[in-house]
């Protein structure tokens, strides 16, 4: 029993580790094509679900998706029924990737595996790297597929555990309910969805319990992306929300039809996995299509039920820095870099508030993000104040140095926030009280060059969180990779006014300083990476070394 137990655990921890290789791998190459995508969909509802679908199917996650879309629907730059549409569509996608991924590929595995490790082991540039893990990945959940297969198979011959699990097939309800709950713990409805179907094609789940499960992996999916958005502004929350009505609530209904006969899964296909399987893949092709004509309503029906917050102040809440904590210096560090973490988080909000005021000029944000930065100064005040008691107690160097990275990246934020609060938000009244426009090339370069910028800024809380070197690296790197892009940038910018094209020409300052700010914006941001690469002995004295990450580095 206990080596059954551990072949079932080692298969299903495989599984999810082999998806989430995946989407890391995805999110690192892709992560700002992806990003510019999304947003490149906002004026068409039927573009916008299918960007979701593929978008679903690349990161094997709508959960993915479902964050990318909420974060564009909180800085105002997606309508919320196109974001329902692609939320819809992602719905779709990791269905479909589910359908493929269950497929017994052959040779393929080797295959994957050979050209996987060959792309990351040989190349140095990230984006074949990524490319390399994606592949292993893949071929990782084809490997854990074959591993449950086997390790499942003992279980048709156990009269215990098929009594137990014939419970499930006459209560569809708790069925529902465990399919629900382990999609939410597992983080991933495909990886859940997977699981179900191979354990039932192996005889060792009732296919009726098997489809109540897989339809409460629908609900745990969508959950997954309401409660990671309680947090975060009216505008996400409401797309969020209307997806896991319409999912779970749809779920819901096809339970209740399967209890009640209605619906005889014979319709579904020959096979007890091919049933369970086109269940999952035909709800939500179904809700897709029966919603997609209605998300205009549903979205107007979701404004009303959540109110519009008010713009927050700047109050901030109690601070991090605990003074009788200064005697104990690792303690006090640890207070202070809770404390930048929270500044850089009031920074990467301001950034997001201040893009959205180049769309859509409203006084009431520009107030906010002025609230926000004196807000800001305060923290670093005290900061400052609280980091030279630290550095004052001369007890070890390692706390000194401590102290001094903290200040640095702290001024680095405060830095930023003026950039942003002083002269982005008055760029931004200027282009809308002047009453000009940028050129149609040149706002979407701005708007992708901002993309960009605030996915750095991302991934530079992530780095204050973990202190992930491999997170450090590819931070330090893009920082690099946004000069040479802006530079790029402001050639075209030129090429544009020597066309003589008049929407360049009137907005011309308005355009090279915005690219400026931004780039002074994302160098603040990257310093939280080179303090640890350094540490870890990949920064030289003039460039990043090359030597990649680690395979399993997430």
């Amino acid at each position: 029993m206990t080596a059954f137990l551990i072949q079932i655990a080692g298969a299903a921890a495989l599984l999810l580790w082999a998806v989430r290789l995946v989407r890391t791998g995805v999110e690192r190459a892709f992560a700002t094509q992806l990003r510019q995508g999304l947003r490149r969909a906002s004026d068409n509802r039927l573009l916008a679900t299918v960007t979701g679908l593929v978008s679903a199917m690349l990161l094997q996650s709508s959960t993915a998706v479902a964050m990318l879309v909420s974060n564009f629907a909180a800085k105002g730059a997606l309508a919320g029924s196109v974001g329902l549409a692609m939320l819809l569509g992602a719905d779709l996608g990791s269905a479909l990737v589910a359908q493929i991924l269950l497929a017994r590929p052959g040779l393929l595995v080797p295959a994957l595996i050979l050209l996987g490790v060959i792309l990351f082991l040989r190349s140095h540039q990230r984006r074949v790297r990524q490319t390399g893990r994606i592949l292993i990945g893949l071929a990782l959940i084809f490997v854990s597929l074959d591993m449950l297969r086997t390790a499942t198979a003992p279980i048709i011959q156990s009269d215990g555990a098929v009594a137990i699990l014939g419970y499930l097939d006459s209560d569809l309800l708790t069925a529902f309910l465990l399919g629900a709950v382990f999609a939410w713990v597992v983080h991933s409805s495909v990886a859940a969805i997977l699981l179900f179907v191979t354990m039932v094609a192996q005889g060792a789940l009732p296919p009726m319990a098997a489809m109540a499960m897989v339809l409460g992996a629908n609900l745990g999916g969508a959950m997954i992306a309401f409660v990671l958005t309680l947090a975060a502004d009216v505008r996400a929350r409401r797309i969020v929300m209307a997806n896991l009505v319409l999912r779970g609530g749809g779920a819901l209904l096809v339970l209740v039809a399967l209890n009640l006969n209605l619906l005889d899964p014979q319709w579904l296909g020959a096979t007890a996995a091919g049933q369970v399987m086109a269940i999952h893949l035909a709800f939500n092709l179904v809700l897709c299509l029966l919603m997609m004509p209605l998300v205009g309503v549903i979205a107007r029906l979701s404004d009303r039920l959540l109110a519009e917050d008010a713009v927050q102040s700047g109050d901030r809440g109690l601070s991090a820095l605990d003074p009788a904590a200064l005697d104990d210096p690792p303690r006090a560090l640890s207070c202070a870099a809770r404390e930048l973490l929270r500044m850089g988080e009031l920074v990467e909000k301001m950034l997001v508030s201040a893009t959205g005021l180049y769309e859509t000029w409203d006084d009431r944000v520009a107030t906010g993000i002025q609230e926000d930065e004196r807000a800001l100064r305060r923290m670093h005040q005290d900061l400052k104040l609280y980091l030279a008691g630290v550095h004052g107690q001369k007890r070890d160097d390692e706390a000194a140095n401590g102290a001094i990275e903290a200040s640095l990246m702290a001024a680095n934020l405060e830095a930023a926030a003026d950039q942003v609060a002083r002269k982005m938000t008055d760029l931004a009244r200027k282009l809308h009280h002047e009453g000009v426009c940028f050129s149609k090339s040149g706002r979407q370069e701005l708007l992708d060059f901002m993309d960009r910028v605030q996915a750095n800024a991302q991934l530079a809380l992530k780095v204050m969180m973990t202190g992930n070197p491999d997170d450090a690296r590819e931070l330090v790197a893009e920082k690099d990779s946004i000069r040479t892009a802006e530079q790029r940038l402001q050639s075209k910018h030129l090429s544009r006014l020597r066309d003589g094209i008049s929407e360049s020409i009137e907005t011309s300052a308005l355009h090279q300083e915005t690219l400026r700010i931004l780039k002074q914006v994302n160098t603040a941001f990257a310093m939280a990476g080179y303090p640890i690469v350094e540490r870890a002995g990949d920064l030289l004295s003039s460039r990043l070394q090359r030597p990649g990450d680690p395979l399993g580095g997430q």
